[in-house]
Formats: C-alpha cells, structure tokens, sequence
C-alpha cells in the first residue's frame, strides 16, 4: 500500500451542497475507514472556521485505486468540490 493526499476545494458558495451530502461523503469513506486505510480526513477551514475544502490522507494500491476513490466521492460527483487533486505521499514524520 501507499499513501496518498486528495485534497479538494470547495466551489463558491457550496456551503448548502456540502450539508446535503455530507451524510453520503462519510458513508464512501468508510470502508477506508474500516480498512484502517485513512490516516487523516477532515474539513480545511478559512479564517472564518468555515469549510473552504477537504483534505484526506489514505492509503491504496496505486494512483489509478486513490484517483477512483476520489471520483466516486459525493463532493466531487454532486459538485461540493469545484476541484481537487491526489498526490502519492511518502510519510517522513513522524518516525514509526
């Protein structure tokens, strides 16, 4: 397994959108979850401390498995996120 970073940015004034499927996101990532394969998941904040996007580190087989998670999210299929992106990561710190 590798680790990867999907990082998504809210569309413009998506707060109602990302309420509405916030349920269904939560319910795609549980499988990660059960897996032990999320890291860390959880909304970035603008200065207001409000939602501006997501940010989720996981693991999964290759890219194409990590990009395929992404792409069947609810933020992304129901357009909470204007876009997003996912990275291959390599943990550094902290030292296991």
């Amino acid at each position: 397994m590798q680790s990867f970073v999907w990082v998504g940015h809210d569309a413009p004034d998506s707060a109602e959108v990302r309420k509405r499927h916030r349920p269904a996101h939560l319910e795609a990532l549980e499988g990660l979850e059960a897996a032990g394969r999320i890291h860390f998941a959880g909304p970035l904040l603008g200065e207001d401390e409000q939602p501006i996007g997501s940010v989720i580190i996981f693991d999964a087989q290759d890219i194409d498995e990590a990009r395929a998670v992404a792409e069947r999210d609810p933020y992304v299929t129901e357009g909470v996120f204007e876009h997003y992106e996912v990275h291959a990561a390599r943990r550094v710190f902290p030292r296991s």
